[in-house]
C-alpha cells in the first residue's frame, strides 16, 4: 500500500486543473491461461499488456499533475507525441506529468499490469474443477489503476472505449455493447461519461444466458434493453437465470415508473463471479455479483429475498451513483444510502418479497446500530481524507443508517415529494458529480420544507438515540400521560427530531397480543408528550417506533418488558415482533439484559417465529450472545441448552420446510455433545434420518464442519467430502474445515498461510481465518494474541488493503475475552499513535467490541 494513497486535497487540485475527454483502453489478456510450471513467487506476478490513450485538457499552463497506475512495469509513456522515460516519470503508483501547457493533451501509457488474486483490479481465478480460467475486474474505490492508466477519482468522468484481446474460445464483456469480435479481439461501444471505478471487463468461458426488456413510454417511444446473466460453467446447473431476469424486469419497471428517466446505459449484463470481495458492484451495463448468490442447495426464502434486494440495490445505482456521482468519497452516502433504501423500496413495491421492510428493520438496521456505537462512528456525510478512509467507510453508517434516515425522510416530506426530488436531481445533474447541497436543494423545492435543520441533525452528526416510553395512569387504569424520553450517548449528545408511531398492545380474548391504539407524533428534545394517547386503556406493551418510521434504539418500560418475557411469541404483527426482537438484542449488547435471558427468550419463542429471515437473524444473534456476551462460567450450560432447544425445534418443524432447514443449520452450529455429534454423523452417513430433511451437498458441509472442529471427524473425512464435491465451493469448505481442527500444528500452519505468506487468494484467506478462529478453542488460540499485535503493522504495509482488512479484523483475538487482551490492545494503540489511520480504526473497532463483550459478561454473571 505505500505510495498508493490519494488524498482529497490532491484530488481537488487535479480536478481544478484537468478535464478528461475520453479513454481508449486496449487490454491483451491471452496470458491469463498461464504457462505450465510457472511459479509466481519465483517468476514474479503473471501480467497482461495494457495500452491506454487518455485525451484530456488543462485549464492553465505551467502546472504539473500525475496519472495513476499500479503496475509491475511500464514499457512506454508518450505525452503529446513526445516519449518520456518510464524510469524517470513512473514510481510504481503515479506517472508524473510536469509543466503542462494549457489546452488539449494526449497521454499514451503502455504497461504490464498484474493479474490479481485479492479481488482488486483484474482478478484471475482458476477453477479447480475443470482448470478453466475466469477474469473479472473490481475497482471501487480506486483499483482501475491496477488495470489501465487513468485519473483515478470519481469527479473526472469521461467516455471509454475498450478493446480486449483474449483467448479465442472465451467471451468478453464490458460496460458498452459489443461492436465487433474478430480473431479473439473484442471491441466495445463507447460508454457515456462515467467514473473510473465503475468501468468493467469480464472475460472467460462463462455460461451466458440472454433475455430482453422492453418499455413503451407515454410519448410512444420504446426502450429496448438486452439482458444477460453469466456464471462459471461449473455452476450452470444451479443457475436460475429466469428468476434473476424476473427480478431485473420488475426492477426496471419500478424505476422507470418512479424516476421518469430511462435507463441510460444500453444493455444490462449481470455477472456472478468467483472469489468476489463484495456483495455486488454497480458497473453500468456490466454489474458484478458474488457467485454465492447462485445457490448450490436448498436455501430459505430469505436467501432469495436477499439476492433480489442486491439486484435492485445495484440497479438503483444506475441512477444514484452512475448517472449522478458523488464528487468525492465524503458523499459516498449519496449513492449507497439511496441504493440501500431504494433496493428495499423497489423490492416491496414490485416483487413477491412483500416483507422486505421487516428484514430491513431486523437485519439491516442492526448493522447500523452496531456501527453507530463504535468509536469510529461518523456522520452519514463523512470526512474522507483519502482513499484508505474511503475503503473503510463502506460501512453500516453509509449504507444502513443512511437508508434508515432516508426512510424517515420519506415519512417527513412525503413519498411524492421525495420521488419528485429524485427526478429533478437526475435531470439536473445527469452525467455529473454532486455534493450534499445539490440533493437538499431539490428536496427543499419539492417538499416546501427547509432541509437544513433536518440535514444537520440526521446527516451531519453521529450517534444513535434511545427512545423510552413513560406512562402514568388514573384509578380507572387509563393513561393520564404518555411521554417519550430521548437520550443520547455522552460522546454524541445530539437529540434529533423523530417522526415516530407509538403503538399500544394488549392480549385479546384468544391470547394474541394485538395493537388497539396508535398515534404518530414528532418527538424532539429530551421529553415529548404523546397527547393523542391520553385516555387510552392501560396497555400491556408500549412499542415506541411502531412501524419502524425512525432510526433509534427502542427501550421498554418495566411492564412492557415483563409482557415480552411472557408473551413475545403472542405478538401477531410480524413487523412489531421483529422490532421487539431487535430492541431486546440491543438491550443485550448494551449489558442491560443478561445474555442468558436473551437466550431463554429465543428458546421460548423463536420456534413460533413465522418470518424466516427474522428466525435466521435470531439464530445468529443467539450464537453471538453465547460466544461473546454470556458469562464464561455459564457458556457450557448455555451451549447445552441451545443445542437441546435447536434439536427440539428441528424435530418439531414441518418436514421439508425452510424452518426445518434453518433449525438444522443452527443445530449444527451449536452442537456441543457427543450425542449431538453422533446425530450429525448419522445424518451424513445415512444411518440417521429426520423426516423431510434433504441433506444436500451444502448441508453436508454444514454438518461436517462442527465434527471436524471437535475431533469427531478427521482429515480423511474432509478429503472424502471434497472428493464428493470437487469444486471451487468444495475447496473453500475443505480449507475452512482443515483450519478448524483443534491442533497446535494446524493453527500454526493456518497462521503462516495467512500472515507470513501471500500465496492464498482473497477467498482462501477468508476461509482459512474462519476456520482458524473457533470459539471452542480459546486456549489453543491464546498464544496468538501477542503475535497478532507484532504482525499487523507489517501485514498492513505489505499486503493489499483488502487482505490487510481481512487479517486485521479476522485475526483480532476477540475470543481471548479478558482484561489482559484489552490491555494489550490499549498498549498497541498507545505505542503507535502514528500508525496508518485506517489500521488504527480497525483495531479501535475491535477493541470496542471486546470491551462491550466484557461489560455484557459482567452483567450476565450477576443475573
Amino acid at each position: 500500500m505505500p505510495g498508493e494513497n490519494l488524498s482529497r486535497d490532491e484530488a481537488r487540485e487535479r480536478a481544478e486543473l484537468l478535464s478528461v475527454d475520453g479513454y481508449d483502453v486496449e487490454l491483451d489478456v491471452r496470458s491469463a491461461i498461464g504457462e505450465p510450471g510457472r511459479d509466481d513467487r519465483e517468476d514474479g506476478p503473471l501480467t497482461f499488456r495494457s495500452v491506454t490513450t487518455i485525451r484530456f485538457r488543462t485549464a492553465r499552463g505551467g502546472a504539473s499533475t500525475f496519472a495513476d497506475l499500479i503496475a509491475p512495469s511500464v514499457n512506454a509513456v508518450t505525452l503529446d507525441g513526445a516519449e518520456l522515460d518510464p524510469a524517470a516519470v513512473f514510481d510504481g503508483a503515479r506517472i508524473a506529468l510536469a509543466d503542462l501547457p494549457e489546452g488539449e493533451h494526449v497521454l499514451v501509457v503502455d504497461a504490464q499490469c498484474a493479474y490479481s488474486r485479492t479481488g482488486e483490479g483484474m482478478h484471475r481465478f482458476v477453477d479447480p474443477e475443470d482448470g478453466e480460467v475466469y477474469l473479472y475486474t473490481q475497482y471501487e474505490p480506486a483499483d482501475a489503476r491496477r488495470v489501465f492508466a487513468n485519473f483515478e477519482q470519481p469527479d473526472l468522468k469521461a467516455p471509454y472505449r475498450f478493446r480486449v484481446t483474449a483467448p479465442a474460445e472465451w467471451t468478453v464483456w464490458s460496460n458498452g455493447a459489443e461492436e465487433s469480435r474478430e480473431g479473439g479481439v473484442w471491441r466495445f461501444a463507447e460508454t457515456e461519461p462515467i467514473s473510473t471505478y465503475i468501468t468493467a471487463v469480464v472475460a472467460g468461458p462463462y455460461h451466458y444466458v440472454t433475455d430482453s426488456y422492453s418499455r413503451t413510454f407515454d410519448d410512444g417511444t420504446t426502450l429496448e434493453i438486452p439482458l444477460g446473466a453469466m456464471c462459471r460453467k461449473g455452476l450452470a446447473k444451479h443457475f436460475d437465470a429466469d428468476d434473476i431476469f424476473l427480478i431485473t424486469k420488475q426492477g426496471l419497471d419500478f424505476f422507470h415508473d418512479n424516476f421518469d428517466y430511462p435507463y441510460p446505459f444500453g444493455k444490462y449484463d449481470q455477472a456472478f463471479v468467483p472469489e468476489y470481495n463484495l456483495g455486488a458492484m454497480e458497473n453500468p451495463g456490466c454489474v458484478t455479483f458474488r457467485e454465492e448468490y447462485i445457490f448450490r442447495g436448498k436455501v430459505t426464502q430469505a436467501a432469495y429475498e436477499g439476492r433480489a434486494n442486491v439486484i435492485l440495490h445495484e440497479m438503483a445505482h444506475m441512477w444514484f451513483g452512475d448517472l449522478v456521482t458523488m464528487q468525492w468519497w465524503d458523499d459516498l452516502w449519496l449513492k449507497e444510502s439511496f441504493a440501500d433504501f431504494m433496493g428495499v423500496f423497489a423490492m416491496v413495491g414490485a416483487t413477491r418479497f412483500q416483507d422486505g421492510w421487516i428484514t430491513f428493520a431486523n437485519n439491516r438496521k442492526s448493522w447500523a446500530y452496531r456501527a453507530d456505537q463504535l468509536p469510529s462512528t461518523h456522520p452519514v456525510t463523512a470526512d474522507i481524507r483519502d482513499l484508505e478512509d474511503a475503503k473503510l467507510n463502506f460501512d453500516g453508517i453509509t449504507y444502513a443508517k443512511g437508508a434508515s434516515v432516508l426512510k424517515q425522510l420519506v415519512a417527513y416530506v412525503g413519498r411524492d415529494a421525495f420521488l419528485e426530488g429524485a427526478r429533478r436531481y437526475f435531470k439536473k445533474h445527469a452525467y455529473g458529480n454532486t455534493r450534499l447541497g445539490d440533493l437538499l436543494s431539490v428536496l427543499s423545492e419539492t417538499s416546501g420544507r427547509d432541509m437544513t435543520a433536518w440535514s444537520r441533525s440526521w446527516l451531519q452528526t453521529a450517534g444513535v438515540n434511545s427512545l423510552t416510553p413513560v406512562a402514568t395512569y388514573d384509578a380507572a387504569g387509563r393513561i393520564t400521560e404518555l411521554a417519550v424520553l430521548q437520550e443520547a450517548a455522552e460522546s454524541h449528545p445530539e437529540l434529533r427530531p423523530h417522526r415516530v408511531a407509538v403503538g399500544l398492545y394488549r392480549r385479546d380474548t384468544e391470547g394474541a397480543l394485538v395493537r388497539y391504539a396508535r398515534a404518530e407524533a414528532d418527538v424532539s428534545g429530551p421529553r415529548t408528550v404523546i397527547g393523542e394517547l391520553a385516555g387510552a386503556e392501560r396497555p400491556e406493551l408500549i412499542l415506541v417506533n411502531d412501524d419502524d418510521l425512525t432510526y433509534c434504539k427502542v427501550r421498554f418500560d418495566e411492564v412492557s418488558l415483563a409482557t415480552l418475557r411472557a408473551h413475545l411469541g403472542d405478538i401477531t404483527d410480524p413487523l412489531a415482533r421483529a422490532l421487539c426482537w431487535s430492541a431486546l438484542w440491543n438491550l443485550t449488547r448494551d449489558g442491560l439484559m443478561p445474555a442468558r435471558d436473551f437466550v431463554s427468550l429465543v428458546l421460548a419463542f423463536a420456534g413460533r417465529e413465522t418470518d424466516i429471515g427474522v428466525l435466521q437473524m435470531l439464530h445468529a444473534w443467539t450464537r453471538g450472545a453465547l460466544v461473546h456476551y454470556a458469562a464464561p462460567a455459564w457458556r457450557e450450560e448455555g451451549g447445552r441448552a441451545l443445542a437441546e432447544g435447536a434439536l427440539g425445534e428441528l424435530r418439531l418443524a414441518e418436514p421439508g420446510s425452510e424452518h426445518q432447514l434453518a433449525w438444522a443449520r443452527f443445530f449444527a452450529s451449536v452442537a456441543a455433545s457427543d450425542t449431538d455429534f453422533q446425530l450429525l454423523s448419522g445424518l451424513l452417513d445415512g444411518t440417521a434420518r429426520i423426516d423431510g430433511l434433504d441433506v444436500d451437498q451444502e448441508l453436508r458441509w454444514a454438518f461436517l464442519s462442527p465434527l471436524v472442529a471437535h475431533l469427531a471427524a478427521d482429515e480423511a473425512a474432509v478429503d472424502a467430502e471434497l472428493a464428493r464435491d470437487d469444486t471451487a465451493s468444495g475447496k473453500r469448505h475443505q480449507v475452512r474445515c482443515l483450519a478448524s481442527r483443534p491442533s497446535a500444528e494446524v493453527k500454526e500452519r493456518a497462521w503462516a498461510d495467512v500472515v507470513e505468506s501471500d500465496a492464498l487468494s482473497n477467498a482462501l484467506v477468508e476461509t482459512t481465518i474462519a476456520g482458524f478462529a473457533q470459539s471452542s478453542q480459546r486456549e489453543l488460540l491464546a498464544p496468538y494474541t501477542s503475535r497478532y499485535f507484532e504482525a499487523i503493522e507489517r501485514v498492513w504495509s505489505e499486503r493489499s488493503i483488502q487482505i490487510g482488512m481481512a487479517v486485521v479484523k479476522g485475526l483480532f483475538p476477540s475470543l481471548q475475552d479478558d482484561p489482559a487482551t484489552l490491555e494489550a490492545t490499549d498498549a498497541w494503540l498507545e505505542a503507535r499513535p502514528d500508525a496508518a489511520p485506517a489500521l488504527r480504526r480497525l483495531v479501535l473497532e475491535a477493541r470496542d467490541d471486546l470491551a462491550r463483550g466484557l461489560r455484557a459478561q459482567a452483567a450476565d454473571s450477576v443475573a
